[in-house]
């Protein structure tokens, strides 16, 4: 009986290991497409927007709930985008259920007495959520282009004339800029998202746009064709990252993508953890559930490559990768014990080593992103080791909280889509505390974060007894880890 529970774990551990191995084979291929990508191509055509009549009308989308902190900031800064006042459009599209609704509503007329076609559209019920929100727009949109910011979303005045210009090419139904963040160094929380968000928006966008693979509109910062977003079938609010979920049907239409990393669009990243764990659940479970509505479809279509469908089916999964690095971090303590018990399994541990080579090839597709960012050199060097393995231990203290919602979107099991709490935050010295729409509730999942500290400070104690320390520094970052994510947690309520 112990044997055979010997070689169930082994079988569990080895296939988690084989799928983040894969998973890291994936990432260095589009780290090999993001080093051999050709310089953006010039003679592509582009609206002269010096002419009248090649100018298109836009319009602006602001889906909003609640935004209390930030609503001020984000209609004074759209208010000063360079486009000709009669090509453009702006709706607010206000979800809110606080008092939020009636000082937006004075702001925005108050904007429409200086001449900006801004729209101030409210709903008596938040079915469908943003994506609800974002189609009720649509209805009554002029736009034959729509630009769509989230709230804590600062786009550069002359952000349309950078972006609407590739349009002229009528199989673009998207295209989308890359994120930059206005709190970076505002804390260790802040700047491991911001690391793990650039690592997204260069290696993977510009991977897989560059070889015609694949993206994703990532919910803001960037502009539909209206066209395209009909063709596809329009927002649905089935899932929880309704942006992956469009994209993927509008790819699968054989709409083109284009993804333009020279533009930057500055947001605020959450600085409280029980903002970010609100995020990341949405964004993991919402890509299980695409991963359950879309995946057959991208794996039986025939207008696309096979190394299109593996890239697509991969992207699919990111989410998933947490629940076979979960099931890696469970099983490496028993594991460490049958090797020792079972000499005859020794053989087996020698797939340890493709964790260790994942991680290494992680260490160099993520420097590569870092660097074309913050910039080479040996200083900046010695801080990517250091903001390096500071993600990937916190990551690693995420996998319980983000294999839940990985889980529940396999399941199929529904919930509510739960913004994440903005605070107009953007130096140390400003504070979060006192934000009304912070969760009073502790996550019931920090009772067994705390356990699981323990439980891997064991994992830590148990290479003494049986002299085996190849799995320490695993263990290490894994109680770093988690006891990061609980006493931040712990100490997160206003």
């Amino acid at each position: 009986m112990e044997l055979a529970l010997a070689y169930f774990i082994i079988v569990i551990y080895s296939i988690s290991l084989l799928l983040i191995f894969f998973y890291s084979l994936a990432q260095l291929n589009l780290l090999i497409n993001y080093l051999s990508q050709k310089r953006q191509d010039q003679t592509a055509p582009k609206f002269n927007l010096l002419d009248p009549k090649e100018i298109p009308f836009v319009t602006i989308q602001l889906p909003v709930f609640n935004e209390e902190y930030v609503m001020d900031r984000l209609l004074e800064n759209i208010a000063k985008i360079e486009y000709p006042k009669s090509k453009l459009e702006i709706q607010v599209l206000d979800d809110s259920t606080d008092e939020t609704v009636i000082t937006t509503a004075a702001t925005v007329a108050k904007l429409q007495e200086t001449g900006l076609d801004i729209q101030h559209i409210t709903r008596t019920d938040r079915s469908g959520f943003k994506a609800g929100a974002l189609k009720e727009g649509l209805k009554v949109a002029k736009g034959e282009f729509i630009a769509i910011f989230d709230a804590d979303f600062l786009p550069a005045s002359d952000w349309l004339k950078k972006t609407v210009i590739y349009f002229k090419d009528e199989e673009i139904g998207v295209v989308q800029t890359r994120w930059g963040h206005l709190n970076r160094d505002y804390s260790t929380l802040t700047k491991i998202q911001a690391f793990a968000l650039d690592a997204h928006f260069t290696l993977e966008q510009v991977g897989r746009n560059s070889k015609g693979h694949f993206i994703n509109f990532n919910g803001t910062a960037g502009i539909w064709r209206k066209e395209c977003i009909i063709d596809a079938g329009n927002w649905e609010g089935d899932t929880l990252t309704e942006d992956l979920d469009l994209s993927y049907r509008a790819q699968l239409k054989n709409w083109k993508f284009k993804y333009l990393e020279n533009v930057e669009t500055p947001a605020e990243l959450p600085v409280v953890i029980s903002a970010a764990r609100s995020q990341q659940f949405r964004w993991n479970k919402g890509g299980a559930e695409n991963f359950r509505k879309t995946v057959w479809s991208v794996i039986t279509a025939k207008n696309i490559s096979f190394k299109t469908k593996f890239h697509g089916v991969m992207h699919l999964l990111n989410s998933s990768m947490f629940l076979c690095v979960f099931l890696v971090a469970i099983l490496s303590i028993p594991s460490l014990y049958i090797k020792n018990t079972y000499g005859h399994l020794d053989w087996v541990f020698s797939l340890l080593s493709l964790f260790t080579v994942s991680t290494i090839i992680l260490f160099v597709c993520y420097w590569f992103t870092y660097k074309s960012i913050q910039g080479s050199g040996f200083n900046n060097f010695v801080d990517y080791i250091r903001i390096f393995f500071t993600f990937f231990s916190v990551a690693l203290g995420f996998s319980l909280h983000n294999t839940i919602a990985v889980i529940e979107g396999h399941m199929g099991k529904r919930s509510e889509f739960v913004r994440t709490p903005k605070f107009n935050i953007s130096t140390i010295k400003q504070s979060w505390k006192g934000n009304k729409y912070l969760a009073k509730k502790l996550s019931p999942n920090m009772i067994l974060e705390f356990a699981l500290m323990v439980y891997f400070m064991f994992g830590m104690y148990s290479a003494i007894p049986l002299n085996d320390f190849g799995l320490f520094p695993f263990h290490f970052m894994l109680f770093l880890g988690f006891g990061f994510v609980f006493f931040k947690s712990l100490t997160s309520r206003a």
